[in-house]
């Protein structure tokens, strides 16, 4: 029975599925990926409730989201502002998104979001507050 629960608890968080790189300009930051890198670019999105346009480099079975805020006071422009460009958060892939947040509030992790939201390329998202761990922004993402 112990060895199921583990289990079950290791399968709600399935990989890496991304980790986001806030910038300045995708136009700028993509030549690193595709010039540089030979990394090909597959989609380009803006998400207008978070203020920020994404673009999404695969690599494997993960990715790299690049990420430019659309708005001078968006969460992303505030980023930059404070620590500059680079690694903004890690998104893990959950197989169960609300089920995992549910988990979470049970052992009193503080969240920035109580409930999914939609995120880039159609999946729900929700973020952990980098105060309960150690500093880094984690991304839950369904997809």
């Amino acid at each position: 029975m112990q060895s199921l629960r583990r289990r079950e608890k290791i399968r709600m968080i399935e990989k890496i599925d991304h980790i986001g790189i806030a910038v300045k300009s995708i136009q700028e930051s993509m030549k690193v990926y595709t010039e540089i890198l030979g990394l090909e670019i597959t989609e380009i999105e803006t998400i207008e409730e978070q203020k920020v346009k994404t673009a999404f480099i695969p690599i494997g079975e993960s990715e790299i989201e690049l990420l430019e805020s659309t708005a001078d006071d968006g969460p992303i422009a505030k980023f930059i502002e404070k620590h500059g460009e680079g690694v903004q958060h890690i998104a893990l892939k959950v197989d169960n998104i609300d089920r995992k947040l549910s988990e979470l509030k049970r052992k009193d992790v503080r969240l920035i979001d109580e409930k999914p939201r939609m995120g880039a390329g159609g999946a729900k998202i929700a973020f952990i507050h980098p105060k309960d761990t150690k500093g880094v922004l984690i991304e839950l993402c369904e997809r």
